[in-house]
C-alpha cells in the first residue's frame, strides 16, 4: 500500500521540522512557505518545493497547515484559494492553534468530498525535531483514523472528539502553561529576596510539588537569559485571547487566567511583542533588581 501524498503549508519553527520528519518516514511531501530560507532548508531535506500555498494543496491526499495565527489560515485557505483547490477525497488537517468556530466555518466551505480535521499540537521546537509532540485531533472517526498514522510520526496523537475539539483541548493546555510560566519568576523572586540561592531553589522545585513540565522546559531559558525566542509574547497573547473567547460562556470568573493575560501584556508592552515568551519572568527579575542567571548546560531546546 503506497503512502499518501502530503502537502505542507507553513515550514517555520514548527512546520519545518515536522515536514522533515515526514520525509524521513518515507512520505512524499510538497511544501510551501513565504520565507524562502525556510523553504530552501526543507528542500535540502527532501521536501519538494511548491510554487505557492495553493500549488501545495493541488494533488495532495492530505494537506497539513502549520501557521502562526488564525488570520494566516484564512489568508491561505480561503482568500488564497488553497481550500478550493483541494480535490474530492482529500483531507485537510490544520495544525495551527486556531479558533474553533473558524475551523467549522472553513470546513463548511470545503469543496464536496474534502474532509477537514483540526490537530493543534504542543511540545515546542525540540518536540517537533524529535517526534515527541502531543497532537490533539478533532474530527470524524474516519478522518481521525486516516490522519493518525501520518501524525504519529510527529508524536502522540490524542483523539479529542468532533471537529474543533482539538483546539479546545490545546487551548486548555496553553491556559495552564501560561499561568505556570507567569508564576515561575515570582517564585524565584520570593526565594532569592530572602537569601535563598537560585540553584537551591531550582533543586527544590524539581524534587517537590513545584515540579512541572513548564519548570523543566522553560526555566532553563530564563537561566540562560534568552527567554526562549522560539515563541513570542505576541503568540502568547494571541492564544490567551482565544482562551478568553472559549471562557466567555462559562459565566464564572477565571482570575488565574486573567492574571496571566495581564502579566504577558505588561511584558509585551515593556520589551516588545516580538520578544521571547519568558520575558514574562524578566519583568519580575528587572523590577526586583535580581538576576535569574544560573550557570549550567542550558542548551536551547530547539538545538537539542
Amino acid at each position: 500500500m503506497s503512502l499518501e501524498k502530503i502537502g505542507f503549508i507553513g515550514l517555520g519553527n514548527m512546520g519545518g521540522p515536522m515536514a522533515k520528519r515526514l520525509v524521513g518516514a518515507g512520505y512524499k511531501v510538497r511544501g510551501f512557505d513565504l520565507n524562502e530560507a525556510a523553504l530552501s532548508e526543507c528542500v535540502e531535506a527532501g521536501v519538494e518545493a511548491a510554487a505557492s500555498a495553493t500549488d501545495a494543496a493541488v494533488g495532495c491526499d492530505v494537506l497539513l497547515t502549520s501557521l502562526p495565527r488564525p488570520d494566516h489560515v484564512v489568508s491561505v485557505m480561503r482568500t488564497g484559494g488553497a481550500l478550493a483547490a483541494m480535490a474530492p477525497g482529500s483531507l485537510w488537517v490544520d495544525l495551527t492553534t486556531n479558533r474553533k468556530e473558524l475551523v467549522a466555518e472553513l470546513a463548511a466551505e470545503a469543496p464536496e468530498g474534502v474532509a477537514v480535521a483540526d490537530s493543534p499540537l504542543t511540545g515546542a521546537v525540540d518536540g517537533a525535531r524529535t517526534g515527541k509532540l502531543t497532537l490533539f485531533i478533532g474530527g470524524s472517526d474516519s478522518d481521525i483514523a486516516r490522519a493518525t498514522p501520518i501524525l504519529s510520526h510527529l508524536g502522540r496523537v490524542i483523539a479529542c472528539g468532533p471537529l474543533g475539539n482539538g483546539n479546545v483541548v490545546k487551548l486548555v493546555t496553553n491556559q495552564l502553561w501560561f499561568v505556570a510560566a507567569a508564576a515561575i519568576g515570582e517564585g524565584f523572586a520570593v526565594g532569592m529576596q530572602h537569601g535563598v540561592e537560585l540553584d537551591v531553589l531550582w533543586d527544590a522545585i524539581k524534587d517537590s510539588v513545584g515540579d512541572s513540565f513548564v519548570a523543566r522546559h522553560d526555566a532553563p531559558s530564563i537561566f540562560a537569559g534568552h527567554y526562549d525566542p522560539s515563541f513570542s509574547l505576541d503568540l502568547c497573547l494571541k492564544d490567551l485571547g482565544l482562551i478568553q473567547e472559549l471562557a466567555a460562556p462559562i459565566g464564572g470568573e477565571l482570575p488565574m487566567t486573567d492574571a496571566a493575560q495581564g502579566a504577558f501584556k505588561v511584558a509585551a508592552e515593556r520589551y516588545g511583542a516580538d520578544q521571547g515568551e519568558l520575558h514574562v519572568a524578566k519583568r519580575i527579575e528587572d523590577d526586583a533588581d535580581l538576576s535569574f542567571r544560573l550557570d549550567g548546560d542550558w542548551t536551547p531546546h530547539w538545538e537539542k
